[in-house]
């Protein structure tokens, strides 16, 4: 006796294959995305470096230093630092108005910097600002 039953991944695998991807709409085509954000990573650049030239500037002037931090919060306050630097990197580079290759690997890449740069400067920026917080006081 033969089993006529389907199988179930075969299937799945048939009903995937026959779907139709949902139409992108024209604001995200990759074109509009890249020149979106070759526009707007540029302001965004400005807008992280400066926040952090800011922040640095006050610090300073205040008279803190990165050695004021021992033990586990100079050891968060230098990784978060560096997280806070590779941001920046990433955010400028999805604003250059270069295109390494064609536009829709153009669009993946920088889409994806741009949102792990956000990221990264969201993150990097609080856990620095936690280590100042929680470090010595002047």
């Amino acid at each position: 006796m033969t089993d006529t039953t389907p199988d179930f991944a075969s299937s799945f695998a048939r009903s995937l294959a026959e779907q139709t991807p949902p139409p992108v709409h024209p604001l995200m085509s990759p074109e509009q995305n890249v020149a979106r954000i070759m526009d707007t990573g540029k302001v965004w650049f400005v807008a992280a470096a400066g926040s952090v030239a800011l922040v640095v500037s006050i610090l300073a002037a205040s008279g803190w230093r990165p050695a004021l931090l021992t033990g586990g919060l100079a050891v968060l306050f230098w990784a978060a630092s560096f997280l806070v630097a590779v941001s920046v990197g990433l955010i400028g580079w999805s604003g250059c108005p270069i295109l390494e290759v064609d536009v829709p690997t153009a669009d993946r890449n920088k889409t994806l910097t741009m949102q792990l740069g956000t990221m990264l400067f969201i993150v990097g920026g609080a856990a620095a600002l936690l280590a100042i917080l929680l470090g010595p006081a002047r």
